[in-house]
């Protein structure tokens, strides 16, 4: 299989790289990669990574709830419950940042298009994007969307959107760099950028280390902090206005840590350390387990 092998660091280049984990894929393949660390920007990224024509099989499997939109097992069904709020959130922030009521979205990322379907109905005109022929197929079946292929990205006309959103999306994405061009040219002069990611500096990730359920390797071919997520939008002319924490993602990424470092589920000492994790970040907002960063040109 074609892997990419890094030398220096995929945001900044720098040479200063080590490794600082060996973290397995629970997942789908039971298979172990390392997470280096850049000492220059602090990012850390998956070495060795699947080729992006090679990963899709990484993505194949039941429990990629992104891709399935499956029930099964406790963590998904609550993940399920809590969707319609975060939901009604997300939107609430698009308005709230973009000043608008409706406009033009673009979704990067959609899965099975849950959250574009749902800002259809609230009025706005989306477009959503999704690489799997299958979990589009899915998002037609389940949310009546129909989605484009995420090679479509560079044919959409350029300063069209007020809004583009990356719920938990760009870890994943093979050309870092050309995205980020892509997505800043796609917005209007005012538009908005949502960037939703994991923090690896969060008290659940130093809790769970290897065992950190939001590593997810190898599909996560970054692992961001604050700091090298400003300073990767800034080579880009991207400004971070702001951040949000998302609070439920640190319950959710506990309860599927606390099975993978034990091997079986428990309720209770995932949602304790999800807890204690939210706790810990009310008086440091940027520790929380993931963060939505509001960005413009």
């Amino acid at each position: 299989m074609e892997t990419a092998h890094y030398t220096s660091c995929p945001a900044c280049k720098a040479t200063a790289i080590h490794k600082v984990l060996s973290v397995k894929d629970y997942t789908v393949s039971q298979e172990l990669f390392e997470v280096w660390h850049c000492d220059a920007c602090t990012l850390r990224f998956t070495q060795d990574i699947p080729a992006e024509s090679a990963i899709g099989k990484y993505y194949q499997s039941e429990n990629y709830i992104s891709h399935t939109n499956t029930n099964k097992g406790l963590v998904n069904r609550l993940y399920h419950i809590v969707r319609n709020y975060t939901l009604s959130s997300k939107k609430k922030l698009v308005q709230a940042v973009t000043k608008r009521a409706t406009g033009n979205l673009l979704d990067v990322g959609a899965g099975v298009g849950a959250f574009a379907s749902y800002m259809r109905q609230q009025g706005w005109q989306v477009t959503g994007l999704e690489p799997d022929a299958e979990t589009r197929a899915r998002a037609q079946e389940q949310n009546r969307i129909a989605l484009q292929d995420t090679s479509d990205l560079f044919k959409l006309p350029v300063g069209q959107f007020d809004a583009i959103t990356m719920w938990h999306v760009l870890e994943h994405v093979h050309r870092l760099h050309e995205y980020l061009d892509q997505l800043k040219a796609l917005l209007k002069p005012d538009g908005v950028l949502l960037i939703a990611v994991p923090n690896y500096t969060a008290h659940d990730a130093d809790h769970y280390q290897q065992c950190w359920a939001a590593y997810d390797v190898p599909r996560h071919l970054y692992h961001f902090s604050p700091a090298s997520m400003r300073g990767l939008l800034q080579q880009h002319g991207l400004t971070v206005k702001g951040t949000k924490p998302m609070w439920f993602d640190s319950f959710y990424v506990s309860l599927l840590s606390e099975k993978y470092k034990t091997g079986k589920a428990s309720v209770v000492k995932g949602f304790l350390r999800g807890f204690i994790s939210n706790m810990k970040a009310m008086c440091q907002r940027e520790k929380c387990s993931s963060l939505i960063y509001i960005i413009t040109k």
